[in-house]
């Protein structure tokens, strides 16, 4: 049963996700292809965590930070790709409402300490370019792990605000979520008449939150660019945008496709759309960023090199011996 009666109300048990197909073939190719995208990020955040680890070239505070944004990634994407992938093996839509509540408080703890860390990361730059004799000391080690525990900690208490303002609500409009994971306006499409206010409020005050992080992180690249422009080097400038334009490209998908998906009217259909912007905001920024701050970076991919040499002489004087 999808639902049970307690007291003369409906009670959902479970939800049913978006299929992208009924076709088999076709939903065997939906596995492959989120599949090769689950390893490709699994891979590649990986990759940036162990090259971090192992260099202490690397344990500065812009590293530091890009670990906790790897790990987040990490997160984020196993939140929402392994049920779709499940379901579409297995040809089965269904997802437990406790798995529905697990869900959407790891999406929206993982997405917004993603963010927190994105504006800290902002700021790390700023301090690096604008106030380079002050960056020892600002950016100490303990300045920066207080400044990475207060993105996870308020990521916590604000995914346990909207969890518990979307689940507390009475769902009248069936079980059936027009999204391949439990997303939260999804959820409100089910909610009964007028019960979904508040958790609606608590999302326009967020996109506020948002959008004030959003307008943190470009007045600290302004003064970025100001500075940038006055190194005389060429070089120098270069290698000071290059460290920059990522991150506002980064920055920009994540916000503005996941406020567009939060604040757009609902409708009563899925569109092609619709499902563009949802898999922009939840899926794209996290297979984005282990391309963009390792394959553009210098020093992860020297670091990357090096460590994949010691481990291959390692194994080769290990068949040497025992030969």
């Amino acid at each position: 049963m999808l639902r049970k009666k307690m007291s003369n109300r409906t009670t959902v048990t479970e939800f049913l996700l978006l299929a992208f197909s009924d076709v088999r073939e076709l939903q065997i190719l939906h596995f492959v292809v989120f599949l090769m995208i689950y390893l490709a990020v699994l891979l590649g955040s990986l990759l940036i965590i162990t090259a971090i680890a192992f260099d202490h070239h690397l344990h500065t505070p812009m590293y530091f930070f890009l670990v906790n944004l790897s790990i987040l990634d990490l997160g984020s994407i196993s939140v929402t790709i392994p049920k779709p992938m499940a379901n579409s093996l297995m040809n089965t839509r269904v997802i437990s409402y406790s798995g529905c509540v697990a869900q959407v408080f790891l999406f929206m703890f993982l997405g917004s300490a993603d963010l927190g860390i994105l504006t800290v990361m902002a700021y790390d730059r700023y301090v690096a370019i604008c106030q380079p004799l002050h960056y020892e000391k600002v950016m100490n080690r303990r300045a920066c792990v207080q400044m990475a525990a207060s993105a996870w900690i308020s990521g916590i208490l604000y995914s346990a605000l909207h969890t518990g303002n979307t689940f507390v609500i009475s769902f009248c409009g069936g079980n059936r979520v027009d999204q391949f994971f439990c997303d939260i306006p999804q959820l409100l499409k089910l909610a009964c008449s007028d019960s979904h206010l508040s958790e609606s409020g608590v999302i326009a005050f967020s996109a506020c939150l948002v959008l004030s992080c959003f307008v943190f992180i470009i007045m600290s690249y302004v003064q970025i660019f100001k500075t940038v422009l006055r190194i005389p080097s060429e070089q120098g400038r270069h290698k000071a945008f290059s460290t920059c334009f990522p991150h506002i490209t980064v920055v920009s998908l994540f916000i503005f496709s996941g406020i567009f998906a939060y604040l757009k009217p609902t409708s009563s259909s899925t569109s092609c759309l619709d499902l563009m912007v949802d898999v922009f905001y939840s899926v794209v920024p996290p297979m984005m960023n282990p391309i963009i701050y390792s394959m553009r970076n210098k020093e992860i991919k020297a670091s990357l090199r090096k460590l994949i040499g010691q481990r291959l002489f390692m194994i080769n004087k290990m068949s040497i011996f025992l030969l």
